[in-house]
């Protein structure tokens, strides 16, 4: 039965690696996908996925109009008439961009087309506000997963990620600041209020 997944983690948990790796494990047994990602994080090019350890590829750039169903419904019917089989999976990174409908889309994808939807990202924003896609995937998907990384300052487990300016922690600001390891530290709660200089 394809169900919906939410995998969440914070910066650095290593959330595009394993996108990556679930297409790459479809794509080599012969079936198709669809990978799609956040037209906002545009770090190496819009409608690219990109992870820290440099593997990239090409992805479905989702903008905030899009309607990700009928979109899947159109290349779920391509792969029908080209493989004779139905689209494997939907692959969707930095999902915590997602809207409301958006992840409603997903729940049609799974339900109606039967077509199972994984979805990547953060859980929590930089002040520790839940992002409007993270949200509703907790409330809406069928399976959820924490993916696990390290606080930058001492080892333990990181649930919060610290918005860093020049070495400075910021706490105040617009929620979405596109950013890497240059803006943003996975950090423990402790840390999290109490980083070291």
């Amino acid at each position: 039965m394809p169900q919906l997944f939410f995998r969440y983690g914070a910066m650095s948990s290593g959330k595009t690696i394993e996108i990556l790796k679930v297409a790459h494990n479809y794509e080599v047994q012969g079936r198709k996908i669809v990978l799609m990602t956040s037209g906002l994080d545009d770090r190496s090019g819009v409608g690219v996925v990109s992870s820290r350890i440099g593997l990239h590829r090409t992805a479905v750039a989702i903008d905030h109009d899009m309607n990700i169903f009928s979109y899947v419904k159109e290349e779920n019917k391509k792969s029908l008439n080209i493989e004779h089989e139905p689209l494997a999976c939907v692959l969707i990174d930095e999902a915590q961009f997602l809207t409301r409908q958006h992840v409603l889309q997903c729940t049609h994808i799974v339900d109606d087309l039967k077509i199972p939807v994984m979805a990547f990202g953060l859980k929590n924003d930089f002040q520790n506000h839940l992002f409007e896609g993270s949200e509703n995937l907790l409330i809406f998907a069928d399976k959820i997963e924490e993916m696990k990384t390290i606080c930058h300052y001492c080892g333990h487990k990181a649930t919060m990620n610290l918005r860093i300016n020049n070495g400075v922690p910021v706490y105040e600001g617009e929620q979405v600041q596109i950013g890497g390891d240059e803006s943003y530290y996975p950090v423990c709660r402790h840390h999290y209020f109490n980083p070291e200089k």
